[in-house]
């Protein structure tokens, strides 16, 4: 499949991007963290995602969705990175919206999928319980119970876990596997902790004592195809291929910024961009930013394909972009000199955004270790 986009994704990415630069510069990511905003988003701005249909992109149409792909997904994201956007699409509208779709009963997906495109609930993915992602490590046991459930364990780094409606929580089913299970919150036994992370965005520790549940909670059933284990897998990967898109997006700014820069800046008479060992620099990134746009677009049209067997797409997607982000701020931050290094510089956001992307849901060790598994090594 050609590695271009369609007119009409074009014309998405275009509009996503006219809109988020004129309603959410860097500066009200800035402005959020100064005020020590409770929400860490503005209600406002989701609002109008919803009006845009951004809250909807994977949602299919029959519950009020766009019904589009992980493609159109991924343009989204990567506008949102241009920007430093701090919003729940990715947690909400990407990563909890493929878990219902693909799993979700008929009356799961009706009570849910609806509000999710309409932005009147929020609903994230509890998976992780260390600092280090692990999902085939789960302490969180679910057990049965009569008809229902009872959970057990923690999580962290639950994206804008503070605020949601709605967890989708990983836990341990006997020896049947993984079980995913719908808590809505306020649930008797769910205590949720905000975590300001070093970016400035949302997540949150979710503790889960006893917390009884009905026997509808279950998101599909442990060890079967569509249930527990694979839908958690897809979830994931959906997840990861949008990081990536984000992590390109806010590669491909901080590159620009970077070239710009040192186009203006002078130093002993000459402009710095002048200088033979800056120009090789950038066009080395120039050259590494081509190479993981292609992996993240090849990883999008596999999850669009199959999303099942898209794993090792997404492995070097993710990998790539993560990297070549970590280059990107690492070059723009010593470009800018002893400016780079101040808050009041932009820049140091996005090296921020950048580290917390690069580890969330795995970094480029355990995606390079999961393609070699693909592989079969």
């Amino acid at each position: 499949m050609a590695l271009i986009h369609t007119d009409d994704q074009t014309q998405l990415r275009d509009s996503a991007r006219d809109f988020l630069s004129e309603q959410s510069p860097v500066s009200a990511l800035r402005q959020l963290r100064d005020s020590n905003d409770a929400d860490g988003f503005s209600r406002p701005l989701w609002a109008r995602f919803a009006e845009m249909g951004y809250t909807g992109v994977l949602v299919p149409e029959a519950h009020g969705g766009l019904g589009l792909g992980h493609v159109e997904a991924g343009l989204l994201m990567a506008q949102i990175g241009h920007q430093l956007c701090a919003s729940p699409l990715l947690a909400s509208g990407i990563v909890a919206t493929t878990a219902l779709t693909l799993a979700g009963s008929p009356a799961q997906q009706a009570a849910w999928l609806p509000r999710l495109a309409a932005a009147q609930a929020i609903a994230t993915l509890a998976v992780d319980e260390a600092g280090k992602h692990r999902p085939q490590a789960l302490a969180t046991t679910a057990q049965a119970d009569g008809s229902g459930w009872v959970l057990d364990g923690s999580k962290t780094l639950v994206l804008d876990g503070h605020v949601a409606d709605l967890f989708i929580v990983a836990a341990r089913v006997g020896d049947a596997g993984t079980g995913l299970f719908l808590v809505a919150a306020g649930t008797a036994g769910v205590q949720v902790e905000r975590t300001v992370m070093v970016d400035a965005h949302n997540a949150a520790r979710v503790r889960l004592q006893s917390v009884r549940l009905g026997a509808d909670a279950l998101l599909g059933a442990p060890g079967s195809p569509e249930g527990g284990t694979a839908t958690l897998a897809a979830a994931l990967n959906a997840g990861r291929c949008a990081v990536a898109a984000e992590l390109l997006g806010l590669a491909d700014e901080v590159f620009a910024r970077t070239v710009d820069y040192i186009k203006q800046r002078k130093q002993f008479g000459k402009l710095i961009g002048e200088f033979q060992a800056l120009q090789h620099r950038a066009a080395t990134l120039y050259a590494d930013l081509e190479i993981s746009r292609a992996a993240v677009m090849a990883a999008q049209q596999a999850l669009d394909a199959d999303i099942h067997t898209a794993g090792k797409a997404v492995a070097v997607a993710k990998a790539r972009a993560g990297r070549t982000a970590t280059t990107a701020v690492q070059e723009g931050v010593q470009m800018h000199g002893g400016m780079g290094m101040t808050d009041a510089f932009e820049i140091g956001f996005f090296m921020k955004r950048a580290r917390v992307l690069q580890e969330l849901w795995g970094d480029h060790h355990f995606h390079t270790d999961a393609f070699a598994s693909h592989r079969g090594y």
